[in-house]
């Protein structure tokens, strides 16, 4: 039995990016009713807007999302400590996302700013050694304003040894990469995946399947679903991530522990958005006022859902709700400054 309790770090933007926070902070989590208390700040670094976990080692790993990128690292204590193990610069301006190969040994970063992505090699311990690739995307997108340039936004390492997908908002592509575990240098596959110009892909989000994936799409308001043939997302067809009116920002993108609903969180109007998955295109079974208007990240721990409001300065707490996969809201908020990422 997985153990659900525990710690709940929190990343958040900093004054270096006009935001109110102040670096990491830990939160404890009673596993019954899901309620987090803040045990304050646990790393006091800048910007770190995205955080993610070692797969097996207590290793915390941050972006500092800066016009001069770097990444940072962290052992984590049994209470939710952090103890600093460095920092490194990705050769990016504004990284936003990152994450851990299957296997522990690489951590990829998006660079937002940069448009594009940085490869660290990991020690056995998990700790970062200097840079082994940075790869540059090309190209501008139809949006004047959010497009005028290359904008990688997440990176989503493949299970085992399938491909990395990487997700640019500004050339409205999904790269895909491997990775040469000796040089820790990223090898092309062609060619790059399409979308619909002027979706704005953000994020993606792998069926536990490992046949299908799905994609917010920030600029456009949209969900896409894609079949991975032979690592290859093939577009299945679009669904509005929101059917409340006004300008719908769609940020996190997740499917939830049992496979059965995919959860998209809309900035702008508030909500989370819940579709069934079935054989046709996700499917809407509700959409669920956060009680805030800017829901930029969310995660799943146990049977509760916590959603991340960068605007409103909070975290709220949700029970899913099994049977149906909608979320309930239980509790009071956490208060805290500018959250833009949750890892249990």
């Amino acid at each position: 039995m997985a153990h659900h309790g525990g710690i709940v770090h929190i990343g958040g933007y900093t004054a270096h990016s006009g935001g109110r926070g102040t670096g990491i902070v830990a939160a404890r989590r009673e596993p019954g009713t899901g309620e987090l208390t803040s045990l304050g700040t646990v790393a006091v670094t800048a910007s770190p807007s995205f955080l993610a976990r070692h797969p097996t080692r207590p290793v915390l790993y941050a972006v500092n999302e800066l016009p001069d990128g770097r990444i940072s690292a962290w052992r984590v204590g049994s209470d939710g400590d952090l103890s600093f193990l460095g920092s490194w610069p990705t050769g990016g301006a504004e990284p936003c996302h990152l994450a851990l190969a299957a296997d522990g040994g690489h951590l990829f970063v998006a660079n937002y700013g940069g448009g594009s992505v940085t490869v660290f090699p990991l020690d056995a311990d998990g700790v970062p050694g200097e840079r082994t690739d940075v790869v540059e995307h090309q190209g501008h997108g139809v949006d004047p304003d959010r497009q005028e340039r290359a904008h990688a936004h997440m990176v989503s390492p493949g299970p085992g040894g399938s491909p990395l997908l990487v997700v640019d908002l500004g050339v409205d592509s999904i790269y895909r990469y491997d990775i040469d575990a000796a040089t820790g240098r990223l090898v092309v596959r062609a060619p790059r995946v399409r979308t619909s110009p002027g979706v704005g892909p953000r994020h993606l989000a792998r069926h536990p399947d490992g046949h299908r994936c799905f994609v917010s799409g920030e600029l456009d308001g949209s969900v896409l679903a894609y079949e991975l043939i032979d690592g290859v997302p093939h577009e299945r067809g679009r669904v509005d991530a929101s059917d409340r009116g006004g300008h719908v920002q769609p940020s996190e993108i997740e499917i939830g522990p049992d496979g059965r609903f995919l959860y998209v969180a809309n900035r702008g109007v508030g909500t989370v958005t819940v579709f069934a998955i079935g054989a046709g295109l996700p499917e809407l079974v509700a959409e669920v006022e956060t009680g805030g208007g800017w829901p930029r990240h969310f995660a799943f721990v146990g049977e509760h859902l916590y959603v991340a409001d960068e605007r409103a300065d909070m975290v709220r707490t949700f029970r899913v709700e099994p049977a149906t996969g909608v979320p309930v809201p239980v509790g009071e908020p956490l208060p805290l400054a500018s959250p833009t990422c949750l890892m249990p």
